[in-house]
């Protein structure tokens, strides 16, 4: 890929967006996140219907312009055209990554589960762009019953897959841990609940950004 992973991107889960003014508070989130320097954002909506998706997804890829910034869509491969989103994220029981490449073709960015303490089955054989691996720490924004691998399962999870791999790690990262997980071998750290529940996520992403380099 010519995109350059970013070493912190936002998961904007739907559990933080308000039921009223909802366009409105994407759109104003989705400009000030642009204007802080968001290159890559992930939009997760596990309970949300069709059509909340959709519009959802709309307004922020109004707000967040391509090609200036790559939009992630969880789980739904189905919708990934319709909304004009980069890529969707599958994890295990979603469409494999395999299929999702064939619905999707080779533009668009293909990231899946790779596995917390171990790598998952097959996992090195799928056309996936990038693994994400976790999670790190304990997370309240996404249910699991997965126990968190901390940096050192980071790590080690860096060592079997070597250096090239781009691997994207999640769950519970805070300003004061994300370096450790960066410098045990993480590509780049998936943040939500420490952004979306600060009061401006813009300003915290910002120094987010200016901490990390």
């Amino acid at each position: 890929m010519a995109f350059v992973w970013p070493k912190i991107y936002p998961i904007l889960d739907s559990s933080v967006i308000p039921s009223s003014n909802r366009t409105e508070f994407l759109r104003r989130l989705g400009a000030e996140l642009a204007e802080a320097g968001v290159s890559l954002l992930e939009y997760r909506n596990k309970t949300g219907s069709d059509g909340e998706l959709s519009a959802d997804a709309a307004v922020l890829r109004a707000a967040l312009p391509r090609p200036d910034v790559k939009l992630i869509l969880d789980d739904r491969a189905d919708l990934v055209e319709a909304t004009g989103f980069d890529g969707v994220h599958v994890d295990a029981g979603d469409v494999s990554a395999g299929e999702a490449r064939q619905l999707l073709g080779p533009e668009r960015i293909i990231g899946a589960f790779g596995g917390s303490t171990s790598f998952l089955p097959g996992t090195f054989d799928g056309p996936s762009d990038y693994l994400a691996i976790g999670p790190v720490f304990a997370t309240t924004t996404k249910q699991t019953s997965t126990p968190p691998i901390g940096a050192e399962g980071v790590r080690r999870l860096r060592e079997l897959a070597g250096p090239a791999r781009i691997l994207t790690a999640a769950g519970g990262v805070t300003l004061e841990t994300a370096a450790g997980v960066l410098e045990a071998g993480a590509t780049a750290v998936a943040v939500s609940a420490a952004l979306f529940r600060a009061a401006d996520p813009a300003a915290e992403f910002r120094r987010w950004l200016k901490a990390l380099g």
